[in-house]
This record gives C-alpha cells, sequence and structure tokens, in this order.
C-alpha cells in the first residue's frame, strides 16, 4: 500500500484539496464567470437566474484546459457545478437544455480532471472551503466556505461540518494505510495497535456529525439548501454546444454524502462486506464520480487482508469488531440525521421526500449499510 502523498491526501486534511480555494485566482478570461458566481445568491433572489446567466461570456477554456494547473481547474469547477446547478433548479420548474456557455466549460473542465460534468462533492464540499486564520486548524469557527447558492448561515453550516469531519477523517486515513500494511507483513502486535488507534480515530469522526445539529436548521436545509443538490430531470440534461454528446440528454446523479470517500476507504480497509443489491450498485456507481486518486486509494485498500487476519486471532478480533461497531454507529447517526432533515421536513411540507439528491430511496439505503455494517462483526 502506497503512502497517502501517493494519492495526493495527507493525514491533516485528508481528502480535502490540498490547496485552499481563497489562494488560487482564475485567469482574467474568467472575471465575469467569477462575477456570476459571487452574485450567485442575488441572481436566484430574483427569480430568474437564468436569465442572468445566460449573458456570462464563454472563455477560452479550451486552452485554460491545457495550461491550468489542478489547483485552478479545480476552482473553475467549482463556479461552473454551482452555475449549472442554479441554472437547473434555479427557477420554478427545472431546466431541460444547459446552455452552451456553461455547459461546453463543464464538460471540458471535467473531462479533464476525469470527473463527471456535474456538481460534486468534490466541488460541493472539499474544494470549497478556507481557513480564515491561516495558522489555525481545519475547525469549526476557523473556516468558511467560498461558493454558495442562497447563502445564509445554514448553507454554510452544512458544508462546513462536512469539511472538519473530512479534515478529522485524515488520521483515520493515515492508520488505514499502516493497518493494511501491517497485515499484509503478518504482524499482530502492530495490526491490533492500529485497530486500537483507528477504533478512536473512527469515534472521532462519529463526534464531528453531532455539530450538525447546530450548524443546520433542518427545516432550512430542506427548503433552502437540499433544492439545488440534485441530480439532472427526467431523461437527463442536453448540454449545448458538446458534440460528443450528439445532442442527447445526459443523466447523472446529484451531489450525495455518498460519494464521500471516508467510509469506503475505511470499508476497504477492515474488509467489510456488501453482498449484491441495489444498493452496492449504487455505491460502484458513486465510485465513479470520485477523483480518480481518491478511487485508486480506495482501490489499493481493497487489497486489504485485516479481516482474514483478525478472524484467526482472538486479540485482533475484539479490537476489529469495535472498529466495525463505531463504524455501524456513524451510519446509525447519519440515518438519524437524514430521518430528521429530510423525512421530517417533507411530512410536514406535504412534499416528497423518499428520495435523495443522488437520485435513491436513500433510508432503505442508509438502513441496509448501516445492518452491511453490523453483519460485519466476526
Amino acid at each position: 500500500m502506497q503512502p497517502l502523498d501517493h494519492y495526493g491526501l495527507c493525514a491533516s486534511r485528508g481528502f480535502l484539496s490540498p490547496v485552499e480555494i481563497d489562494g488560487t485566482a482564475l485567469p482574467p478570461d474568467f472575471d465575469a464567470v467569477e462575477d456570476a458566481a459571487a452574485m450567485l445568491p442575488d441572481y436566484l433572489a430574483t427569480g430568474r437566474v437564468r436569465h442572468w446567466l445566460a449573458r456570462v461570456p464563454l472563455p477560452d477554456v479550451a486552452g485554460f484546459a491545457v495550461s491550468a494547473d489542478e489547483a485552478e481547474l479545480g476552482v473553475a469547477m467549482v463556479r461552473y457545478g454551482f452555475l449549472a446547478q442554479a441554472w437547473v433548479w434555479g427557477e420554478d420548474e427545472p431546466a431541460a437544455r444547459l446552455p452552451a456557455n456553461l455547459a461546453v466549460p463543464l464538460v471540458t473542465i471535467a473531462d479533464r480532471l476525469g470527473l463527471k460534468p456535474i456538481m460534486t462533492y468534490q466541488h460541493y464540499v472539499l474544494d470549497n472551503w478556507f481557513r480564515l486564520d491561516k495558522a489555525g486548524g481545519i475547525t469549526l469557527g476557523n473556516i468558511a466556505i467560498d461558493q454558495h447558492f442562497a447563502g445564509g448561515r445554514d448553507e454554510s453550516g452544512f458544508i462546513l461540518v462536512h469539511v472538519a469531519i473530512e479534515a478529522v477523517a485524515g488520521r483515520a486515513l493515515a492508520i488505514a494505510v499502516d493497518l493494511v500494511n501491517a497485515a499484509d507483513t503478518g504482524d499482530i502486535a502492530a495490526t491490533d495497535a492500529l485497530l486500537i488507534a483507528l477504533h478512536d480515530a473512527i469515534q472521532a469522526i462519529n463526534a464531528g456529525l453531532e455539530a450538525m445539529a447546530t450548524a443546520c436548521d433542518p427545516h432550512v436545509y430542506f427548503h433552502r439548501v437540499r433544492p439545488y443538490l440534485f441530480g439532472w430531470p427526467g431523461e437527463g440534461l442536453v448540454y449545448e454546444g458538446v458534440a460528443a454528446f450528439g445532442g442527447k440528454p445526459i443523466a447523472l446523479r446529484g451531489q450525495t454524502g455518498s460519494q464521500s470517500s471516508i467510509v469506503p476507504a475505511l470499508d476497504a480497509a477492515l474488509g467489510v462486506p456488501h453482498g449484491a443489491s441495489a444498493l452496492s450498485t449504487f455505491l460502484a456507481e458513486m465510485h465513479s464520480y470520485r477523483p480518480p486518486r481518491h478511487r485508486a486509494f480506495i482501490e489499493d485498500l481493497q487489497g486489504s487482508k485485516v479481516r482474514p487476519l483478525a478472524g484467526c486471532n482472538g486479540t485482533l478480533r475484539d479490537s476489529y469488531n469495535a472498529c466495525v461497531g463505531a463504524l455501524a454507529q456513524f451510519r446509525t447517526a447519519h440515518l438519524k440525521l437524514a430521518a430528521s432533515y429530510i423525512s421530517a421536513q417533507a411530512a410536514r411540507a406535504g412534499a416528497e421526500g423518499e428520495t435523495g439528491t443522488g437520485g435513491t430511496p436513500f433510508l432503505t439505503y442508509l438502513a441496509r449499510h448501516r445492518d452491511d455494517s453490523r453483519a460485519a462483526f466476526l
């Protein structure tokens, strides 16, 4: 197993972008794009966001995609990802077509990064943050988001809790690498010590979820944050001006926490099995929405020998089961949050609340995910 930096990761940031968004400027050719992104909450408030976004000029995106570094490409993807979501979902009826001034840059930059041409968790969370005090940590109270939809404390809080959890998870990822390597060599003592350390690291991740209750109000989330996060409606979205798509609609899933790589990485390191089901099919699809290096990290972890080694040793079995139990606790807490922030709010509003932003029956899937964790005890 390669060290974290081989995958562009580190213990202090985990899967978060290594470059904070406020430290990267796009070329002057993108000034109008930056202006539109900054004005997005105001444009959405007018009720005719498409009128304003249709005016955004098309920069030399082909030249930019060739010359830009990864940080610049990431910022551009944040901007166009948000603009595209606002175009589709920002008025009373969703749009079926994305104009060329947004579609061409979105597809060009996504292709360069090996990503889907839609806003994903990468753009909504992992690339969309910065520290207020650069000498301080990546913790609530010292981080802010850069790009908004409607804006406001609750939208920021929802994203920032995820950012803080991703930062805390960096320690678990570093331990997971050492754990897999220790198990590969059959080192029982090191494997046990690392399983104990991983349990503590997962519990720190679990503790991070507790901040959501005060950071983002469920009612505000359901009515002001969530509406912009869905994938493309109906049969998909037509990307105007993109010859490769032949004028046909493209169906893509919306931003969802299922695109976070934390739990899949820990599942892989521990060898938590997921049987064939609609959930496992969905999780495999979500894997394709992750950045290439994050996918590679998870795939390398899938060679883990931790579970079979723990199954042959009583001491390791107890430490292993403690880690699996901590993962089950995370999934139980996540399930409760989803019920509170989506299902309960939908019931109060008389709205549809069975489908998540990723387009799935999320409560069913989350419950199955939790049950898979519980069933993984040795």
